[in-house]
């Protein structure tokens, strides 16, 4: 069975507040903004996860609240405390721990730990600003035994590039 793995870096956050902890830190407008285009975009597009894998940040956790709204989507969720600023290698260590079931897995992080996995997988340097979902597949593999060569760019998808 093909897997797809959709990074997600969480939407953009405010600064609003500057006696906020960094994992603290809420959505601001634009933000909330983009996860619901990013969640009408999946919803349009198929591109529902089995389960998804979040950071356990505030606005990790508020872009997932208000992409799944958007998406129509109720599934699994896992906020895990690791994938907060977590380096290409954890974001794949995670992935590798996805089960057999799951088909199509969707990772919520920051950068850079994000950008970086995403230009390996592209194999050359991307940018991933807030918000940005990418999908990539990777073909007859299970998750456990998961490398960056393993998968094959698919898109980039930004919430700046979309309609409103």
């Amino acid at each position: 069975m093909p897997r797809e793995l959709i990074l997600f870096r969480h939407a953009k956050s405010s600064w609003k507040d500057s006696d906020l902890r960094d994992h603290d830190r809420p959505l601001n407008e634009r933000g909330r903004r983009a996860a619901a285009r990013m969640g009408r975009l999946a919803a349009e597009s198929d591109l529902q996860p089995d389960l998804i894998l979040s950071s356990d940040s505030a606005r990790t956790r508020e872009t997932v609240a208000i992409w799944s709204t958007a998406a129509g989507w109720d599934g699994s969720v896992r906020y895990e405390p690791e994938l907060y600023h977590a380096s290409p290698d954890v974001l794949l260590g995670m992935a590798r721990r996805a089960g057999p079931d799951v088909g199509r897995l969707m990772l919520v992080a920051h950068n850079p730990g994000i950008e970086e996995l995403a230009s390996a997988i592209f194999g050359r340097p991307i940018d991933v600003p807030t918000g940005t979902m990418i999908i990539t597949t990777m073909p007859g593999r299970s998750w456990s035994d998961a490398t960056v060569p393993d998968f094959t760019s698919a898109e980039i998808r930004r919430p700046r590039e979309l309609d409103d």
